[in-house]
């Protein structure tokens, strides 16, 4: 999905650079109203690994189909609720043109929700059995039509940003039918679950998902303040933010396995490997985010002039991106330690402390350091960077001691 938001907003960002602040500004509002429901279908991952874990692997199947069942039902609440807030957008923007533009993104794209959300439910439960290759393989041919309608979209039908939007449409209507295709090969169960299947699924999930809302909520607050401030400081956070993806997101990736990892772990019993897999993961995760610090601070400059030749958008942007070069080691600590703690079952407490993080610094620095101070998206960026840096160490210390123990048996008690 960022990848799919970073093509569109290259794309568009020919057109000048309100469309470029636009798109991305519709991209972050969509992925923050259907997070949430993201969040959620975790659950499937959660009881379906450690399902496996225990020697029960038949439960797979009931789990997906109570999770299918509650993405469509989320879906067309997201759907509806991305389509009232798209007409909220012109009015918090710095340019009537900005606003139009995301406004026009994000009311296409909210159609999109069901064929992402029905997707997701099938990827938890093939990355709960070990199967991350499938996934990886429908996502890249997902992002290949992508950038092909992309292309043919805005340059060829000079459909502009409805263009782009219409592309990544169509793009996760593909990847939705695709995955269907891939478990459709496992069969489906639909009989077999039942409502109390369906609320185990929300009860494990909520609080990943109200985290994931919360969270999504407080960052996209400090998008629209920054946005807000000034057509420049906007464009160049949207710039920043999707460079910043291929600094978390191969972070994350890792984190999800380990999360599995755990949840296999906790169902079998063996706990004590919780703590092992967690130190396991770590090592590629900070050995990516060490290369991926050293090129924003080295390359960032380089990296920003593909998105803009204007030299006042071109300098804040490389600015920010030397800011996240020095959270990227840990920002990845902080990845790790959280989904290795979801993964046991420890959900309500990441959910409660990162919602807290995020709203107590995040948008009251933004506004400290970029209003009161006049450091605009450089003062964002670094309230953002003390979230990170608190976040990282009480999660980490969080995995190292055994408080997560008490939450483990819930989801064991949960899973029975």
């Amino acid at each position: 999905m960022s990848v799919m938001t970073l093509v569109d907003t290259l794309m568009v960002s020919t057109l000048g650079s309100w469309a470029l602040a636009g798109v991305g500004l519709g991209g972050i509002i969509q992925f923050i109203v259907i997070c949430f429901p993201i969040g959620v279908l975790g659950g499937i991952k959660i009881l379906a690994a450690q399902s496996i874990g225990a020697g029960r692997p038949e439960k797979v199947k009931v789990i997906l189909g109570a999770g299918l069942a509650l993405a469509v039902m989320m879906a067309v609440c997201s759907a509806a609720v991305a389509y009232f807030t798209a007409s909220l957008l012109p009015r918090v923007s710095a340019t009537i043109a900005t606003g139009d533009a995301a406004m026009t993104y994000l009311r296409i794209g909210a159609i999109a929700a069901l064929p992402i959300l029905v997707r997701v439910a099938v990827e938890q439960a093939r990355l709960a059995i070990g199967d991350s290759r499938s996934p990886m393989r429908v996502n890249i041919f997902a992002n290949a039509c992508n950038v092909a309608l992309n292309y043919w979209f805005i340059f060829e039908l000079e459909m502009g940003v409805a263009g782009a939007a219409s592309a990544t449409l169509i793009a996760n209507v593909i990847s939705c039918a695709a995955m269907l295709w891939v478990q459709a090969g496992d069969g489906f169960v639909f009989r077999g679950f039942v409502r109390d299947q369906i609320q185990s699924v929300w009860r494990l999930g909520f609080p990943s998902g109200l985290q994931m809302a919360l969270e999504m909520g407080a960052f996209a607050t400090m998008v629209v303040m920054l946005t807000n401030l000034s057509e420049l400081d906007g464009a160049a956070n949207q710039i920043a933010i999707q460079v910043l993806h291929f600094g978390f997101l191969p972070c994350m990736a890792i984190g999800q396995a380990a999360s599995v990892l755990a949840g296999q772990a906790v169902g079998a019993g063996r706990r004590e490997w919780v703590r092992g897999i967690a130190m396991q993961a770590m090592i590629p995760a900070c050995a990516y985010a060490l290369l991926a610090g050293i090129t924003f601070f080295l390359a960032g400059g380089w990296i920003a002039s593909h998105f803009t030749d204007d030299p006042e958008l071109l300098e804040l942007t490389t600015r920010l991106l030397y800011v996240a070069a020095v959270f990227q080691l840990a920002d990845a600590i902080n990845i790790v330690s959280r989904s290795v703690l979801q993964g046991t079952g420890d959900v309500r407490f990441c959910a409660w402390m990162g919602i807290t993080l995020a709203w107590v610094l995040t948008p009251p620095l933004t506004w400290l350091l970029a209003y009161r101070y006049g450091l605009g998206a450089l003062g964002g960026w670094f309230g953002l960077c003390f979230e990170l840096f608190v976040a990282t160490a009480i999660f980490s210390a969080r995995v190292r001691g055994t408080r997560w123990h008490e939450a483990a048996d819930r989801s064991i008690a949960e899973l029975g």
